[in-house]
């Protein structure tokens, strides 16, 4: 098998493997399959402008004429040197016949690199790119923590910038679920901070409000206060921004954490809305009324199920990638009605 570990892919875009002529870059992250597909055309050859050297293909395009991939790849270079062709928006193209072609008679010269959506585990193009000596498959997943923590050091020190503890802690949830929307997103923050020298917590929730992270932090707010009909509506927009499924569970079960966290000091003695304000990070304020509804609906005991709850909705979210959307809904539908009936 050539599917290539997570702990893998970073050293395989640096420095591809000559033996794997072909590479398929696939997944549900859009923004990151491009990003990644560019980086390998971009250390394949010498010059990316350079017509002669890439040659970018349209999944159209090809369906009129399949053999146009295979004759591409085989070209031999005019003035020498190494050769890339980069296939983008396959559409109804099926280039599983080219592919097998070029792994049975592969191009010393030439890197075939191929972007593609989210393929289920036993698509044909997946399957055949990671059995195959000759090619590597690399998928693209949502980012998590860990991946957006530095995905924000990386583009804030290249903006000059540092960034306050609790202006990160903010800003990682509104990132996730598209790589280049989440980069257009701390560019626009860098942009708006370049005279500071620091990015606050004040910039943060003055730039970073795309409708993703909104949607998202409705959809959960919504559930947990017990508002089923909310979370039909915000889930929604949420899908419709772009949030996977999983980052939809991953951000409900960071808000039961903090939840959990915040109805241990109101069992020592703290009051709701004392609680509410003493939360870190801050809640915006449009924020305060559901999550104070969320606390007088769970208590802590409570809390700690709805965890094992989600945590299992987030294995079974990604065992059948395929079901992961129902799984989410109906994972806080439930939550939802069940505050509700408490509430």
């Amino acid at each position: 098998m050539t599917a290539l570990k997570t702990s893998e892919i970073d050293a395989f875009i640096a420095r591809p493997d000559p033996a794997r002529s072909v590479v398929l870059v696939y997944g549900p992250d859009a923004g990151l399959v491009g990003e990644r597909a560019q980086a390998i055309v971009r250390v394949s050859v010498d010059n990316t402008d350079d017509p002669f050297s890439l040659v970018r293909l349209e999944g159209d395009n090809l369906s009129a004429n399949p053999l146009r991939l295979v004759e591409e790849a085989n070209t031999i270079p005019l003035f020498g040197g190494r050769r890339a062709v980069w296939v983008k928006n396959l559409g109804r193209f099926n280039p599983v016949p080219a592919v097998e072609a070029l792994l049975g008679a592969p191009s010393p010269d030439c890197r075939v690199v191929i972007e593609a959506g989210d393929l289920r585990r036993n698509a044909p193009l997946r399957t055949l790119c990671e059995r195959a000596k000759g090619a590597a498959a690399i998928p693209c997943y949502a980012d998590g923590e860990r991946d957006l923590a530095r995905l924000i050091d990386e583009e804030m020190k290249q903006a000059g910038l540092s960034i306050a503890p609790d202006a990160r802690a903010a800003l990682v949830p509104c990132l996730g679920g598209d790589r280049q929307a989440s980069r257009n997103e701390l560019r626009k923050l860098a942009l708006y901070a370049r005279d500071s020298g620091t990015v606050t917590l004040d910039d943060v929730l003055a730039v970073v409000a795309d409708a993703s992270a909104l949607a998202l932090d409705s959809v959960i707010d919504a559930a947990f206060a017990g508002k089923p009909a909310d979370v039909e509506t915000h889930f929604a927009k949420a899908r419709a921004a772009g949030t996977a499924p999983s980052q939809i569970i991953l951000a409900a079960l960071r808000q039961v954490a903090s939840l959990h966290r915040l109805a241990l000091d109101i069992a020592d003695g703290a009051s709701v809305g004392i609680a509410v304000e003493n939360a870190r990070p801050p809640l915006h304020f449009r924020r305060k009324p559901l999550v104070e509804a969320a606390l007088r609906a769970w208590p802590a005991p409570r809390l700690q199920q709805v965890m094992a709850q989600l945590s299992g909705a987030l294995f079974e979210s990604r065992r059948h990638a395929n079901l992961a959307e129902p799984i989410a809904h109906r994972a806080l539908i439930a939550i939802a009605q069940s505050a509700r009936q408490r509430g």
